[in-house]
């Protein structure tokens, strides 16, 4: 029997897939799997039981990554699966910055009792009238799953799109209309492009990224928006902007005091996945993330583990084990197998970083007493028994 606990509601079509196997815990301390979407684990005492952590969702700033590592617990999350969500808004995002719909939508409630309200509307309509978005330049900062959707859907719409992601993946490359203008430096997106958004991961490498510096070399009169994470802009800076009419609108879904309330920032309240779509995906996702993992050992979408997938779990038994990457680990392992008479029918062993993975099928069951020498090996964090 398999235990998880839920740090964040899950939606239910997720939490319906767990079989009689899986039983839901209110004690943390209890469970082998997690599931989490914005709540904070940094703080968290991480458990002996814990294997694994599913974040139902891309971002995984509120889990404490080297730490899970460490421990040996594989954290998950689920890309892709919000995308479309998130694309919706963007593009919502351009049409309320290049019209001033919200403008007009305000000026209608304000104006709802005047009996005349039809002919008074015509003489200020100008005032709202803003721009069309197709034929301007869109830059796109990370070709993921989001970026990638987006690019097509502005191209779509009429616009000149381009792109910038120096880590693009293969998949991501297939799905990118061959009509958008990939650029190997994102300098040219800033001095080139009408719009500009970002949809790459917080790193140190990105962090606030979108600054002055940066906004300097844009277009007079840019809109920008930011969909991805809040520290990617320099929001002071992004303030300053709009107040010497630099930036004309900046679209944010990421409420905060430097931002609320400011000329020319349309903000919005995390809303990018709230769909019920969106987290209808990720909670599946994230379900089935787990249930491969605890039930084959199998990781596909790991964060701070490589991917390893050795299929349904048929031998005697299989043991996964978490290591450092370190010389001569692998070596350590199979001759304690080896030395317990335990032939070894068929393994994979993968490494990511200072951390590594080995899967291994045997012939026989395995005893506990090999499971413990197995967990003494130096480098090993984790040794479980999958079946």
């Amino acid at each position: 029997m398999y235990k998880y606990h839920c740090l964040n509601p899950i939606a239910a079509c997720g939490l319906d897939l767990f079989t009689e196997n899986y039983e839901k815990t209110e004690d943390v301390k209890e469970a082998s799997a997690i599931l989490v979407r914005s709540a904070a684990m940094h703080d968290m005492e991480l458990s002996d039981n814990l294997c694994a952590v599913a974040r139902a969702g891309a971002g995984v700033n509120n889990i404490p990554l080297d730490k899970c590592a460490d421990k040996g617990i594989v954290v998950f999350n689920t890309p892709g699966a919000n995308a479309n969500g998130v694309k919706e808004i963007v593009i919502a995002g351009m049409l309320l910055a290049s019209r001033d719909i919200l403008g007009g939508i305000e000026w209608c409630k304000e104006n709802a009792a005047d009996e005349n309200i039809g002919k008074a509307a015509e003489k200020v309509k100008s005032k709202f009238a803003g721009t069309e978005i197709k034929g301007k330049k869109l830059g796109v900062i990370g070709l993921g799953a989001i970026g990638v959707l987006v690019a097509n859907a502005a191209k779509h719409l009429g616009m000149e799109v381009y792109g910038y992601d120096p880590y693009i993946s293969v998949k991501a490359a297939w799905n990118l209309s061959r009509d958008i203008k990939h650029v190997s430096d994102v300098n040219d997106i800033y001095k080139e492009c009408d719009f500009i958004t970002v949809h790459v991961p917080l790193l140190d490498s990105t962090r606030q990224m979108i600054n002055k510096e940066a906004i300097d070399m844009m277009k007079d009169g840019v809109i920008i928006l930011n969909f991805a994470r809040d520290l990617l802009v320099n929001e002071e800076d992004m303030v300053a902007a709009l107040a010497a009419g630099k930036v004309r609108k900046y679209v944010s879904d990421f409420a905060n005091p430097t931002t609320a309330g400011k000329e020319g920032v349309i903000l919005t309240p995390h809303l990018g996945a709230s769909t019920a779509e969106s987290e209808d995906n990720c909670a599946i996702m994230a379900v089935e993330e787990i249930m491969d993992y605890m039930e084959n050992g199998n990781i596909k979408n790991s964060v701070n583990y490589p991917a390893c997938d050795m299929g349904v779990c048929a031998s005697a038994s299989r043991v996964a084990v978490c290591h450092k990457n370190i010389k001569n680990t692998i070596s350590k392992i199979t001759n304690t197998f080896g030395n317990a008479d335990i032939n070894i029918a068929n393994m994979v062993n993968v490494s990511r970083g200072d951390y590594a993975y080995s899967l291994l099928d045997l012939e026989t069951a395995v005893t506990d007493a090999v499971l413990e020498e197995l967990k003494g090996t130096e480098g090993v964090l984790k040794v479980r028994v999958v079946c």
